[in-house]
């Protein structure tokens, strides 16, 4: 805790939710905010895919966290990992044994792949949720193309055949990206390559590509998606990744080397280790002013928390509602600090 006066603000996580809650309470001198991150940076996670790719270079979707608040000296970054926090005393103790406690407590430390318990899945496919899963993805799609080009009878094993999982924001990005840069960019790359030859195959439980969006997105996406040549395999889930190889719920095997990951999320395991009550997804239920029940001052923000929407359902773990429970944090704080009542998020899309 800062020697400083006024509010005492912990920040568990530099997503959108904590990156809106810091930058928003960053404004006022008078509250000092600890901001914890196991990074020293912000990852801009929607354009993963174009890192992915080779359309953006890693610096383009990576900012300093301590270039991004050089002009607040009430804000000092940690670059650590959070081992525990104790909503009771609204504290955070890194995995170096530094504990920072506040007058309120934003624990916003995101999300991880969830896998289902898909055998093979964690160990053989390639999520795509922060800077380094796109690292990797990309030395992937590069070195099985240039295996490829060394011993092209690897085509016929799946060495350029992409199984993209799920149907939703993440896989609908890198489904497109993918087969754009199979048209545009791998010929000239290959010359002496068969580059026809690869696919991309995206399959998905449900019915509908960005099933969580409106018809028209569905149908749209979907459309543009086969005029790219995206294979579209619908209504069909994976039971099994291996190394070279996927088995599907219909029980048909495609040769593949590149297993591409976007088959949901759950909660950061912080959300279970946190002691509070969890629900869908291990994300902890809130209450209409982003706060958990029997923990004033304790603040679960983005892909963290079950927010509830207005239909009676949750809203979606998506950058826009996490930005905006960040920036609805810092106003109730704020309202707190000067004895006013805080106010229900509303998620504004």
């Amino acid at each position: 805790m800062s020697d400083a006066p006024g509010t005492e603000v912990v920040i568990v996580g530099a997503g959108f939710a904590g990156l809106g809650c810091a930058r928003r309470l960053a404004k006022h001198a008078d509250v000092h905010i600890t901001l914890i991150d196991r990074n020293d940076y912000h990852q801009f996670q929607p354009l993963l895919y174009q890192v992915a790719t080779s359309q953006l270079a890693r610096s383009d979707v990576a900012y300093s966290l301590h270039e991004l608040f050089h002009s607040h000296p009430n804000v000092d970054v940690v670059a650590a990992e959070v081992a525990s926090v104790d909503p009771a005393d609204r504290s955070a103790t890194t995995a170096d044994g530094r504990r920072f406690a506040g007058d309120a407590l934003v624990l916003a430390a995101g999300s991880r792949a969830r896998f289902f318990a898909t055998p093979g899945a964690e160990e053989h496919s390639f999520p795509l949720y922060t800077v380094e899963h796109a690292d990797r993805l990309r030395a992937q799609i590069i070195d099985v193309f240039d295996a490829a080009q060394r011993e092209p009878g690897l085509i016929d094993s799946g060495a350029l055949t992409f199984l993209i999982v799920g149907a939703g924001a993440t896989g609908t990005e890198i489904a497109g990206a993918l087969a754009e840069m199979i048209q545009h960019a791998m010929p000239v790359e290959y010359p002496d390559l068969d580059v026809a030859a690869a696919r991309v195959v995206m399959v998905d439980h449900g019915d509908a590509v960005l099933g969580p969006f409106s018809e028209h997105a569905h149908t749209y996406a979907a459309g543009v998606l086969e005029r790219d040549g995206v294979e579209l395999r619908l209504g069909t889930g994976v039971t099994e990744v291996g190394p070279e190889h996927a088995i599907l719920s219909d029980d048909s095997r495609i040769a593949t080397h590149t297993v591409i990951w976007g088959g949901g999320i759950a909660a950061a395991p912080l959300a279970e280790a946190s002691g509070l009550s969890t629900g869908r997804g291990g994300r902890v239920d809130v209450r209409p002013d982003l706060t958990v029940e029997g923990h004033p001052g304790v603040y679960v923000l983005g892909d963290l928390a079950n927010i509830a929407g207005p239909d009676g359902g949750y809203l979606p773990q998506l950058g826009s509602v996490a930005l905006q429970s960040g920036q609805c944090a810092a106003k109730n704080i704020l309202a707190t600090t000067a004895g006013r009542p805080t106010t229900p998020f509303h998620y504004k899309d």
